[in-house]
């Protein structure tokens, strides 16, 4: 026998919520790396509180410590940072979309001059590009807005070590650094402006 109408709207109903609940989560999902973000930094807080509670260690001790902490910077989840920002052009095995988007896989600007994949970030590109023996010619917008200093620094990183790339790390403060000397601009970058950069 047929159900009603009237015994199948309680499901209809639910599963609409849950089809609007996902679709908010979905369109909500660039400030994961924010919310990340200020997740680290309290749980460094938190770690910092609990490490003044501990006795006092020799000095030898704690200058190798503060040293091999200064090393390693926290920066939040790079790869989480790129899931939300980058992949849907790039794709989240970093070949791009050929024709359209460049590869970040093999990218002399990925692995090259920090300077440049910074500057390339924070103020966008546009105008014909070389990626990797193929020319692009559209338009990266800025995300210097967008991303805090730390978030910057953790995408690059993870784009400079994966898909077989071998770039170094890039610090937070390197990113302040060329975010500051850089805030006057107003355009994204040109490939020729970003070979002149130093």
């Amino acid at each position: 026998m047929p159900r009603s109408v009237e015994s199948r709207r309680p499901r209809l109903a639910a599963a609409l919520t849950f089809a609007i609940a996902v679709s908010a989560c979905v369109l909500y999902t660039p400030s994961v790396a924010g919310a990340q973000s200020k997740t680290t930094s309290k749980k460094s807080t938190v770690t910092t509180t609990s490490k003044s509670k501990s006795p006092a260690k020799p000095a030898a001790a704690t200058g190798a410590a503060t040293t091999a902490a200064a090393a390693k910077e926290q920066l939040p989840d790079g790869k989480q940072v790129f899931s939300t920002t980058c992949a849907a052009c790039h794709q989240a095995t970093g070949e791009g979309v050929p024709g359209v988007y460049p590869p970040l896989a093999g990218s002399e600007w990925v692995t090259g001059d920090e300077a440049k994949v910074v500057r390339i970030l924070l103020h966008g590109v546009t105008g014909p590009i070389e990626v990797a023996g193929e020319t692009f010619n559209s338009m990266m917008p800025p995300w210097g807005a967008t991303l805090k200093d730390a978030d910057i620094a953790a995408v690059l990183t993870y784009a400079r070590s994966t898909w077989g790339n071998k770039g170094t790390p890039i610090t937070a403060a390197k990113v302040a650094s060329i975010r500051a000397a850089t805030a006057s601009r107003t355009t994204p970058w040109t490939a020729a402006e970003l070979a002149a950069v130093k």
